[in-house]
């Protein structure tokens, strides 16, 4: 997640600075947030980590949202929409599995 951090975070330089500071700071504000989320639950519980990891997983739908509709108003070009779409939606698959596996280990109550 940090690698596709850092590479959102030289694209949101190229933003016009009129959505730098709106669209650019909410997609970094969420990025954020997935970032803060994914830190606490690997020093959680088993238990606690499935309600931290699906917020990460809620955020993260959240920035495929806003990543796209920067994408629609022509503010990122396609080969970064490309680029930040792929490495995305290959979190959002690990987040998926690591909730399931934990899913399956936790009792149910």
């Amino acid at each position: 997640m940090v690698a596709v951090y850092k590479m959102w975070y030289g694209y949101r330089d190229h933003f016009p600075k009129k959505s730098r500071y709106t669209l650019g700071d909410k997609i970094d504000n969420v990025f954020i947030k997935i970032l803060e989320c994914l830190c606490i639950a690997s020093y959680q519980k088993s238990e606690q980590k499935i309600g931290t990891i699906a917020v990460a997983i809620n955020q993260l739908d959240i920035l495929k949202f806003f990543i796209r509709l920067a994408w629609e108003l022509a503010i990122l070009d396609n080969k970064k929409f490309i680029a930040l779409s792929e490495e995305l939606h290959e979190i959002g698959k690990m987040l998926g599995d690591w909730k399931r596996g934990l899913e399956s280990k936790t009792p149910a109550r």
